[in-house]
């Protein structure tokens, strides 16, 4: 089996639902651009996998997918997946102004051909450790602004049957410490809550929201620094008792320096951070090993999303998965990753990423098409 064609379509929804209720603020992005990625054989077997792109990058990601990395494709056996991961990875060295992500989400495709040559599953393939997994709800940012807000959100993603809240709170310790306890007093206690505050914290401010999050008994602090900041990341994880979070936006070869001297207590990874399918599962693996849980973040990307709960189902790791936004559940039959009465989202059982492409849709929303 070879690979024969690389083709990138660009898929196009409105910004008007991230921001709703609220208006598009002026200056943003209008509407997100989603590469999606084709890869036909010559066997009649087509893998798919798809690009994130919340900030205008999408234009300018559908043509780096084919100008770059096509050529590592075409003409290769997809079954081969690891011997071209590891293609990638050493590309990667001289690919100065581009993150591993971007190859990451190739390799989805790579397992979703492999899954419809053997008729199973990327979790089936991975092992099948289990069928679902937990899955709480984020709440968008500009949608729990006030504390008003937050009640509001909490209740209604509780109500509607979540395994958990996270909320993404980044206005400081002044702001988010009556929130963080709002949300609280709505769901009671031993509901799981979250909270990640994106990095934008200083050290004494985390430090601040920290121990109130002790006593308000939150399963994780994430993000409250940069991850670059790994001794303020492991200063913080010895003063507060909630679980620090973190390691999302470093990639495979940089996790073990977070893990091994107790830099944070819970490890972040996806599908598109972490290396694709392959990358997830070795990241899994390392965790495992040095007796660290990895918790599985939305890639907010229908495709990449659903690899994440592939490998999730797939590999033991990840207690929750996280479902964010409705918007990003687009151009699927069947709504996929719909949280079901259980509070767990449930994997595929189709071959591969196991689900089925809606093509009208694709087609409807469709504004180019880049082929090599």
């Amino acid at each position: 089996m070879k690979i024969t064609s690389f083709t990138v379509r660009l898929v196009r929804q409105s910004a008007e639902a991230w921001y709703a209720p609220r208006p598009i603020p002026e200056g943003a992005t209008p509407h997100f651009d989603f590469p999606l990625v084709s890869l036909e054989t010559d066997e009649g077997i087509t893998g798919y996998t798809m690009e994130y792109c919340p900030l205008g990058q999408g234009p300018g990601t559908a043509h780096q997918l084919r100008d770059i990395f096509a050529a590592d494709f075409i003409g290769q056996d997809p079954l081969n997946h690891e011997a071209i991961w590891q293609t990638l990875r050493g590309k990667q060295r001289h690919l100065y102004n581009v993150t591993p992500c971007l190859w990451s989400a190739l390799d989805i495709a790579l397992w979703d051909i492999k899954g419809k040559v053997t008729g199973l599953s990327i979790a089936k393939l991975l092992g099948g450790y289990r069928d679902k997994v937990p899955a709480y709800a984020t709440c968008p940012p500009q949608s729990i602004t006030t504390v008003e807000e937050v009640a509001e959100q909490v209740a209604m993603k509780k109500a509607a049957g979540y395994s958990g809240v996270k909320l993404q709170l980044s206005g400081g310790s002044a702001l988010d410490i009556p929130r963080l306890r709002k949300a609280r007093e709505i769901v009671g206690e031993g509901y799981p809550l979250m909270v990640d505050s994106s990095a934008v914290l200083t050290f004494e401010d985390a430090l601040r929201i920290g121990h109130a999050l002790d006593e308000l008994e939150y399963e994780w602090f994430e993000e409250p620094i940069p991850d670059a900041y790994i001794l303020q990341l492991k200063k913080l994880a010895e003063d507060i008792r909630t679980p620090v979070l973190a390691g999302e936006t470093v990639s495979l070869f940089e996790l073990p320096h977070y893990l091994t001297e107790g830099q944070i207590d819970l490890a972040r990874g996806d599908v598109h951070h972490k290396g694709g399918v392959t990358g997830l599962s070795k990241a899994l693996g390392l965790c495992e090993m040095l007796g660290y849980e990895l918790e599985i973040h939305t890639a907010a990307t229908p495709l990449l999303d659903v690899a994440n709960l592939q490998v999730a189902c797939g590999l033991r790791g990840s207690r929750f998965v996280e479902s964010h936004h409705d918007m990003f559940r687009f151009g699927l039959k069947g709504d996929p990753l719909r949280v079901h009465e259980d509070g767990c989202q449930h994997a595929p059982e189709g071959p591969g990423l196991g689900v089925e492409i809606d093509w009208d849709w694709m087609d409807n929303h469709t504004i180019d098409v880049l082929t090599a």
